[in-house]
């Protein structure tokens, strides 16, 4: 048989997050004591409301198609939430409602960008940024940070990164994998940029409610109407209000962008699952005060474990601001960061994910939305680890 396998298909990285998940879940699975570091989800439970609605709109059989691009109710109360929070005002005809906020970034990628297009993407990335950039047949230009500068991108370093042919840029905060967060005057300089070279900005803002040490979240879109018409949000129900198996995403966008993604959205998935939507309008417009008691026992993992990597010898970690990541340097150890990973999960029963997935070879990523205990025993096992290395 002739199974020949498309050159954008061939051409893509698996996922080492859900690779590395799978088979931490699989090593536990057969009764084996791993530690998980690597899922980018929370470790709570959606709260009790969102899921009555859901249950509600099942009962009352609401299974059938909806609109591909989401109810009007829902769309509705996704705008409200952006004048709410942002003061941004966009139309529910703005508002797309997509199957996670992995779909989301795919759709705007796909409905902006082309073969002879450039994308800009700061390094360390979210792992699927460049890979849904070639899969738009586009070419992903990676920007390099360090933590020398939290790992944000300078407006020096996207200046001289833009050409003749930058599409898009990538904007991600508070980030995943660093948990950086840019202060409001950093975006609008970077959105400034944008705005003066007719860059168009994807600004992934899907952690806006994650945030430590009095960081403050402003989306780029708000600064001017310039800023507004150059970016396209994407958000999404996953992190805030732990929903990740909803697989329920959204975003705002200029009018003709959203018209393209729902044209691209009705031909691929069509609408996300009906009864998601009545939990998802439940989340917007119902209480919020889980968030308060998720933020503190964050806030207190993320104390504890970033002390505890900076006391471990040969390791070095700047403190986040936001999400629920640590990123750790690992290199003075002499390993690759997928060697380390997957030595530290084969004897110390501990996964994390390796930094070469979010571009950055000398690092890990350690997801600190498990509980204490985990994370107290997944970090005296990783002290073990680089003591015999």
């Amino acid at each position: 048989m002739n199974y020949r396998i498309s050159k954008r298909a061939a051409a893509l990285a698996p996922s080492l997050t859900l690779a590395i998940d799978s088979k931490a879940k699989q090593m536990k699975a057969e009764g084996e004591d791993v530690v998980g570091f690597g899922a980018g989800e929370p470790d709570f439970d959606t709260p009790q409301h969102i899921k009555d609605a859901a249950i509600k709109a099942l009962n009352e059989g609401f299974t059938k198609y909806t609109p591909s691009s989401g109810i009007p109710e829902l769309r509705q109360a996704i705008a409200d939430k952006f004048k709410r929070e942002n003061g941004l005002s966009y139309k529910a005809s703005q508002i797309i409602v997509s199957s996670g906020g992995k779909h989301s970034c795919y759709n705007v990628i796909l409905a902006t960008c082309q073969e002879g297009d450039e994308v800009i993407i700061p390094s360390p990335y979210w792992l699927s940024y460049p890979e849904m950039v070639k899969l738009a047949s586009a070419t992903p230009v990676i920007v390099q940070t360090t933590d020398k500068t939290e790992f944000k991108v300078t407006p020096d370093q996207l200046q001289a990164a833009i050409t003749p042919r930058t599409r898009l840029f990538i904007l991600n905060s508070p980030s995943n994998p660093t948990g950086s967060v840019y202060t409001p005057e950093e975006i609008k300089a970077l959105g400034d940029i944008c705005v003066e070279k007719g860059v168009l900005i994807m600004s992934d803002e899907i952690y806006e409610h994650l945030l430590y040490d009095g960081a403050r979240h402003q989306s780029v879109a708000s600064f001017s109407a310039a800023h507004y018409n150059q970016t396209i949000v994407v958000h999404g129900f996953a992190k805030a209000w732990s929903m990740t198996g909803w697989r329920l995403g959204f975003l705002a966008a200029p009018e003709p962008i959203a018209k393209a993604i729902d044209a691209i959205q009705s031909h691929s998935t069509s609408n996300p699952t009906s009864f998601t939507h009545k939990g998802a309008v439940a989340a917007l417009t119902g209480p919020q005060d889980h968030l308060k008691g998720w933020l503190a026992e964050y806030a207190k993992r993320r104390t504890f474990a970033h002390k505890r990597l900076n006391g471990i010898p040969g390791v070095s970690c700047v403190n986040s601001k936001g999400a629920f990541y640590l990123f750790p340097k690992i290199s003075s150890f002499g390993l690759k960061s997928t060697e380390f990973c997957a030595r530290l999960l084969e004897e110390q029963k501990v996964a994390a994910v390796p930094g070469i997935a979010f571009g950055a070879d000398e690092y890990l990523r350690i997801s600190y939305a498990t509980s204490m205990p985990n994370i107290e025993k997944g970090l005296d096992r990783l002290e073990k680890f680089t003591r015999a290395l």
